[in-house]
């Protein structure tokens, strides 16, 4: 479905625009700073005063995407402003929700560490005029206006199997080392991929699913011990950025590396080096900065009353055009992208 071949096309016309405007985002552009929020006065009224809280700060996806989103509030002039915890557990956001809320910003942009533990928050926020759109990771519906899909879980879970089915050469042992525990996106993409491998791969045995907490230590010392554990293991497929780059360190100076493929999500900058040394041959992901940038014109969306997160709502989204929101106020990116050593120097970020 999301074979090799087909990805590659798109790294002409489209996939230069990709990176150009991820390498703009990563360079300063920036729609405010990381103060408390104010009146942004962004077109079509309301305050556009819009607070990003990644799962996590420090982490280089959230780097990227919040860069995004900061790009978008500069366009439609309004405040932007980051904020978040330093470890990715589940309730570790609730406290700057409930500070977003009495300083009254318009709207939370959130990828959210648990689909039910910050709800109660979340709807407080709404309670106080407060829009809420989740990206990367959702809660459950009833807690958010909008959720900004990077891609759907299906795309994603064949994606990453067909990656480390053909690497492996269709059978043998593989391990998943996955993110937190209670990571909404990370368990609705497990599940299917355990679908997809159960159905389209009966050669492939799936021995256990580990999670390195989105740390980069936790995360490798997973990754040695899989490989202690299973003398056998031929790949392993990690949704995570910081684990894909904390894995492929660990294989990169191992006995493992060439023997033991590594697939799963990661970005191009982080993977550069690994791709030139050989010890991963191919991994996926969206332009996390068109991710953030696409969350923020939802906020301002929402903000100024042109959408409200019903199915068949429309918005206008800058450079990315047009975007209708689905079933459940979900709103997809795209189709996830395949990066390889045929194609990663294309990409900065």
């Amino acid at each position: 479905m999301f074979g090799h071949d087909r990805k590659r096309k798109g790294a002409g016309a489209t996939f230069a625009a990709f990176a150009v405007s991820a390498a703009l985002v990563l360079t300063g552009c920036s729609g405010g700073g990381s103060g408390d929020g104010g009146e942004g006065g962004g077109e079509g009224g309301g305050d556009a005063a819009i607070t990003f809280l990644p799962k996590n700060l420090g982490n280089p996806y959230f780097d990227t995407s919040n860069a995004g989103g900061a790009e978008a509030v500069e366009e439609f002039g309004g405040t932007f402003s980051e904020v978040g915890p330093t470890e990715a557990s589940p309730t570790s956001q609730v406290s700057f929700i409930q500070t977003a809320a009495q300083q009254g910003v318009g709207a939370l942009v959130v990828s959210a560490n648990d689909p039910e533990a910050i709800c109660d928050a979340l709807n407080e926020a709404r309670d106080a005029g407060v829009k809420v759109v989740t990206f990367d990771s959702d809660t459950n519906p009833e807690c958010r206006d909008v959720f900004i899909n990077q891609a759907t879980a299906e795309g994603i879970a064949t994606t990453q199997v067909e990656l480390i089915a053909e690497q492996i050469g269709g059978e043998g042992q593989i391990a998943i080392l996955s993110a937190s525990a209670n990571a909404t996106n990370q368990n609705a993409w497990i599940e299917l991929m355990e679908e997809e491998l159960a159905a389209n791969h009966p050669d492939i045995e799936l021995v256990e699913t580990v999670y390195g907490d989105d740390d980069d230590q936790t995360s490798f010392d997973r990754t040695a011990a899989l490989l202690q554990t299973y003398p056998d293991l031929k790949g392993i497929i990690s949704p995570t950025t910081v684990g894909i780059a904390a894995a492929a360190r660990y294989l990169s100076t191992s006995e493992y590396q060439g023997q033991v493929a590594l697939t799963g999500l990661g970005t191009p900058n982080q993977m550069r080096e690994y791709i030139e040394d050989g010890t991963v041959t191919a991994f996926a992901l969206w332009n996390p900065a068109d991710l953030g940038y696409l969350a923020a014109y939802a906020a301002q969306a929402l903000i100024a009353g042109d959408i409200t997160g019903e199915e068949g709502d429309t918005f206008e989204a800058g450079r990315l055009g047009e975007y209708e929101v689905g079933e459940d106020g979900t709103v997809l990116l795209g189709d996830p992208f395949v990066f390889d050593a045929d194609n990663i120097d294309e990409f900065d970020f």
